[in-house]
């Protein structure tokens, strides 16, 4: 099991992603266009530059939804190879047949 802490810290991280997408998307999009003048692309990244770090969607982590384990994860299943081995020898999870030989 992972550490509360940092399972909180991403699901922080993810609360700010939302919050500022639509700002982010719309500065950025401004900061793209070459159409627009020098100075106003710029203003448009310092803007960017000084909306809060976590804002950013690199940098939510993806975590399992049982275990909170960072590594190892399987996005089809939202979980860690752990938990889906578990849950897959277990018969839990639909269509997922494990193999042995």
């Amino acid at each position: 099991m992972a550490k509360k802490s940092a399972i909180e810290k991403n699901k922080r991280r993810r609360k700010l992603v939302d919050q500022y997408a639509a700002k982010r998307d719309e500065l950025k999009a401004i900061a793209r266009d070459s159409s627009r003048q020098p100075e106003e692309r710029f203003a448009a990244r310092m803007k960017l530059a000084k909306l809060p770090r976590n804002s950013a969607k690199v940098r939510i982590r993806n975590r399992c939804e049982l275990t909170g384990r960072p590594r190892a994860y399987y996005r089809k299943f939202r979980m860690s190879r752990i938990a889906v081995r578990e849950l897959g020898s277990t018969g839990r999870i639909p269509g997922l047949v494990k193999s042995s030989w």
